[in-house]
């Protein structure tokens, strides 16, 4: 029993010092610091008096997502466009990202606060995550748990935002989103039929792109951890260019289910500056792995 305990304490120290590593920021004199300061101070180029979105984003960033040192390695490493919120990978390789990314994101404490209950619900959603989480079924991961755009094209009227698929954390289909910028209003919401990514609207407050986004179904989750929403959430996502870095900010606001709006962690990434890098095309997604599920072990 005494040996059971002690190795228990030394996990459990383990953890914490893991989990308090990946939630350090970055230090201002290292390797990953100085990449993102550098980025930040590159000049912001504009184009009709407000910051160009356009751009392959695939470089990690704020947030914890993966930080290289030279251009070779972004564009080796980064070239997936995959930019979740939290990566902790060890080594600063993919090969250990599912247990670590789950057991960081878990530790977290912002969290969507739901009405009481719901509660139930989404601990049994939770709970039941390897069979009940739409990214383990090749479904779309929808709005706002697609994250930041990998790669953006603006044009006078609108915005084009294209998402390569992922696998091993969720496995979900490669997407785009259309986003008009030409001041249209919302179609009335008992109009339009739910859909995994809404209608969006953009609009410039600043230097801030803002979309808003409506009209969604009810397939998807917010986030992991069993994170339902409801036909009438309302996203409000924001992008901010500093330098050769992008920002990503997103708010859910959700009475139906949430006692208050939630606001996601931001995101940022770096612009990849190899003008003659592309966005690969994504392998499809397959999911093999569901049948031979034997626990509820969260990957």
């Amino acid at each position: 029993m005494k040996f059971l305990t002690n190795r228990a304490m030394i996990l459990s120290a383990a953890l914490c010092l893991a989990c308090s590593a990946a939630f350090a920021a970055p230090q201002e004199g290292g390797r990953a610091g100085g990449t993102m300061k550098q980025a930040e101070n590159a000049p912001t180029p504009m184009v009709n008096g407000h910051p160009d979105l356009s751009g392959l984003w695939t470089g990690g960033g704020g947030g914890g997502g993966q930080v290289n040192a030279t251009n070779e390695d972004f564009s080796k490493s980064d070239a997936n466009g995959f930019a979740p919120s939290i990566i902790a990978t060890r080594g600063g390789g993919f090969v250990n990202f599912e247990r670590d990314n789950t057991i960081v994101r878990r530790m977290g404490t912002n969290k969507p606060v739901y009405r009481p209950k719901y509660w139930e619900t989404v601990k049994m959603l939770d709970q039941n995550g390897n069979k009940e989480d739409p990214g383990y079924n090749c479904m779309p991961a929808g709005v706002p748990r697609l994250g930041p755009p990998a790669q953006i094209i603006e044009t006078p009227k609108q915005l084009v935002m294209l998402y390569p698929g992922q696998g091993g954390a969720i496995a979900t289909t490669a997407t785009y989103r259309i986003v008009p910028t030409d001041g249209r209003k919302h179609t009335n919401l008992d109009d339009l039929d739910g859909t995994w990514n809404g209608e969006a609207i953009g609009h410039w407050e600043g230097d801030t792109m803002v979309i808003d986004t409506i009209g969604f179904n009810t397939a998807t989750w917010l986030d992991t951890g069993g994170y339902l929403h409801s036909e009438n959430m309302h996203v409000t996502e924001k992008l901010t260019r500093k330098g050769n870095t992008l920002t990503w900010d997103a708010t859910v606001d959700d009475p139906d289910v949430l006692l208050q709006p939630w606001t996601m962690d931001s995101r940022t990434v770096r612009l990849n500056p190899d003008p003659m890098a592309i966005l690969p095309e994504s392998p499809p997604c397959s999911e093999r792995d569901m049948a031979h599920a034997v626990t509820k072990e969260h990957h």
